[in-house]
């Protein structure tokens, strides 16, 4: 069994496909996306605001290498992480909103907890 999802996609397309869904997440709060791909941003997105609630340069540093935008990151460090200083992961949360029109595809919004 593998760890992760591959989308139907090479690798680094894959890759910098979630990239992008994880920084527009972080950007706009929520996102509108397939469940599968949802679930595989999630995990990162997590894992982005864990290290962002660490604070220090190391952990700036791994998150700058991830992410696309570099004011997202700002706002990540500066208003998202302190948020979420008393919870102990569990930052998103996705709706599931049935198929997509063209291809039925299942469709979710990946969204921020307050």
């Amino acid at each position: 069994m593998t760890a992760y999802r591959k989308l139907g996609r090479p690798t680094d397309h894959r890759n910098l496909m979630l990239r992008n869904l994880v920084t527009s997440l972080l950007k706009n709060g929520r996102i509108q996306t397939t469940e599968t791909r949802a679930k595989e941003t999630r995990k990162i997105a997590e894992k982005m605001i864990t290290l962002a609630k660490r604070g220090d340069l190391h952990a700036r540093r791994q998150v700058l290498a991830y992410m696309l935008d570099e004011t997202v990151v700002k706002n990540l460090f500066d208003e998202i992480a302190p948020k979420y200083a008393e919870r102990n992961g569990g930052y998103t949360r996705i709706l599931k909103l049935g198929p997509r029109r063209g291809d039925a595809a299942p469709m979710a919004i990946l969204e921020l907890l307050n």
